[in-house]
């Protein structure tokens, strides 16, 4: 008898405190795993999970979304500091390199790493997103300067700048349909959309959402169209309708998070990386990310 109540009292516990509860911040990795720079985590079709700065700059660790463990996948060449991940058509990685003004590829399989584009116009690609035809689309701030550029990068690694008159351009993200390009700016805490044709070209700027105070990182996209951002220096995720209205907003342990990807099982777990904590949390969400 004592043991059938013991049960129940536990599993009332974790109906309550229990680790499916939604939007509920928990550490996956250890405090200090990464450097400062932790940033652009995202899974490869295996569903393996990849992040900056694993232990130090310039590096791409492996880590396990179950027990938050990692390796150093590869360290990259020429001082090269990676920013966000993306996976190509051919499962090959894709990076943000900011020091080196590229975007690198690597082999997955000989983890070898080369230029995929480089222009000489580019300030610091920061952060990108990748839709079905292969096309990336990539934010590209100038911090000094407080100005930015969205570029689009073909298959074949041609740029296009697709707008060179925008604030600090950070984070970048598709709605479900790949119709609509959010990007925000960190400094002037701007969201904008714009409508994207089937050639990739983006028209029609419309501002989403704009918010009084801290600043902004990286966004991703849900099944339903919402976005979600982080708010650095708040420490949250805000989440807005696809109308651009917050409806509700994550609180996270660390302070500065910088990026976020959904995975798991159902898509429906977040992982997000904090610069402050230099570590990774996560949470549930009650609504599966939009893939790619």
């Amino acid at each position: 008898m004592k043991s059938i109540l013991t049960t129940l009292l536990s599993l009332a516990a974790t109906a309550v405190f229990g680790q499916n509860l939604p939007y509920t911040a928990r550490d996956l990795t250890k405090e200090n795993m990464f450097s400062t720079n932790i940033e652009g985590p995202n899974f490869d079709k295996a569903g393996r999970l990849f992040v900056v700065n694993f232990r130090q700059d310039g590096t791409v660790g492996l880590i396990s979304p179950h027990t938050g463990r990692g390796n150093i996948f590869v360290t990259l060449p020429d001082s090269s500091i990676a920013n966000s991940i993306v996976f190509d058509r051919s499962g090959n990685m894709l990076l943000a390199d900011f020091v080196g003004h590229n975007i690198l590829k690597v082999n997955m399989k000989t983890r070898d790493v080369t230029v995929f584009c480089h222009s000489d116009q580019f300030n610091q690609p920061n952060d990108f997103c990748i839709n079905e035809k292969g096309q990336l689309f990539a934010s590209d701030p100038s911090w000094k300067n407080g100005t930015g550029q969205i570029w689009r990068i073909d298959p074949d690694g041609t740029p296009t700048l697709l707008d060179g008159n925008m604030g600090t351009t950070n984070g970048i993200c598709l709605s479900p349909d790949e119709k609509t390009l959010y990007v925000n700016e960190s400094v002037q805490r701007k969201i904008w959309k714009f409508a994207v044709d089937a050639k990739g070209n983006i028209s029609n700027k419309k501002l989403f959402a704009e918010f009084p105070d801290f600043g902004f990182d990286g966004m991703k996209c849900d099944r339903e169209g919402n976005v979600y951002v982080t708010r650095y220096g708040k420490g949250t995720i805000a989440m807005l309708t696809p109308e651009g209205e917050v409806f509700r907003e994550i609180p996270l342990k660390g302070k500065s998070c910088s990026n976020l990807v959904f995975g798991g099982h159902d898509g429906k777990t977040v992982f997000v990386t904090l610069q402050d904590r230099k570590c990774m949390e996560f949470f549930r969400s009650e609504i599966a990310g939009k893939g790619l």
